[in-house]
């Protein structure tokens, strides 16, 4: 009987063992390719947060959270996690010029969880902002450009000596 129960006990934290690894293997397969999604956008697109919140869904970013500036026009940059896939670097870029009119302000990825976008951030100061013009912009679109490749750009272009655009220093 003692041998009976020890068995039972034995298959039970076997059995027990054998689902516990199939969730976590089954968390690991499943994580979204971007893990959220951060756009400051301005106070004319209030009233159309339903609408966007479609938009960027059905562009492939399920966790969007958007504020909106209460005046002005929130900056033109852009900050994407160093495992966002090119693809969907690619919409956040789309998207940000469509709704943000530009980007001209690169945030570079260590500064941000790996499936991480931010697209108009105020919480960043000049020292870790990047300018980038047309023509590097138009190199980050490229759709020829794989994740590694895209981000082995991104990286480069906000990796050089950054210099001050004018803020005080103490």
């Amino acid at each position: 009987m003692e041998n009976r129960v020890w068995l039972m006990g034995l298959f039970q934290v076997a059995l027990m063992s054998t689902i516990t690894a199939t969730v976590f293997s089954a968390e690991e397969v499943s994580k979204p390719m971007v893990s959220r999604v951060e756009v400051v956008l301005a106070n004319q697109y209030r009233a159309r947060e339903a609408e966007l919140k479609e938009e960027f869904s059905h562009a492939g970013f399920a966790n969007v959270h958007f504020q909106f500036a209460r005046m002005g026009q929130p900056p033109q940059n852009i900050g994407l996690g160093r495992e966002v896939p090119s693809f969907l670097a690619r919409e956040a870029i789309r998207l940000a010029l469509k709704y943000n009119l530009d980007i001209t302000v690169l945030l570079p990825e260590r500064l941000f969880p790996p499936r991480f976008i931010t697209i108009a951030s105020s919480n960043y100061d000049d020292t870790v902002e990047y300018s980038i013009d047309q023509k590097q912009l138009t190199r980050l679109q490229d759709p020829a450009l794989s994740t590694d490749g895209f981000h082995q750009l991104y990286r480069d272009l906000t990796s050089e000596v950054n210099k001050s655009r004018g803020r005080s220093s103490w």
